[in-house]
């Protein structure tokens, strides 16, 4: 049974940092890219970012660009998203999500960023 199990998200003040974590089971987590998306109120999912396969390479939003990194421990079957200078704007339900000829989900964990 597959499974992305999210952690880490909370209420910070802007400026702020968080570590998202996703930790993954049921598939093999080394052959698919691992991303994180997510949805603000009112708006559409976007990607955030994501690690290739055997951590082969990383790609960010403009958004997040120099402010969030992502990472991915294999033996531990689990990436992160080290999230940095935290603005308002960061507001949304995050999720992590693995990538091959399929597509698997988590459940989401809510990220604030407010004062």
């Amino acid at each position: 049974q597959v499974q992305l199990v999210e952690s880490g998200g909370g209420l910070v003040q802007p400026g702020g940092s968080l570590r998202l974590s996703c930790a993954a089971s049921g598939f093999t987590f080394s052959v698919y890219s691992m991303r994180w998306y997510r949805q603000a109120p009112g708006k559409e999912r976007e990607l955030v970012a994501s690690a290739g396969p055997f951590g082969g390479y990383t790609n960010y939003a403009d958004s997040v660009k120099g402010r969030f990194i992502i990472s991915r421990d294999p033996a531990k079957k689990t990436v992160y998203l080290q999230m940095n200078a935290l603005k308002p704007e960061d507001t949304a339900v995050y999720y992590c999500s693995a990538f091959r000829t399929d597509t698997y989900w988590g459940q989401g964990t809510q990220v604030t960023v407010s004062s």
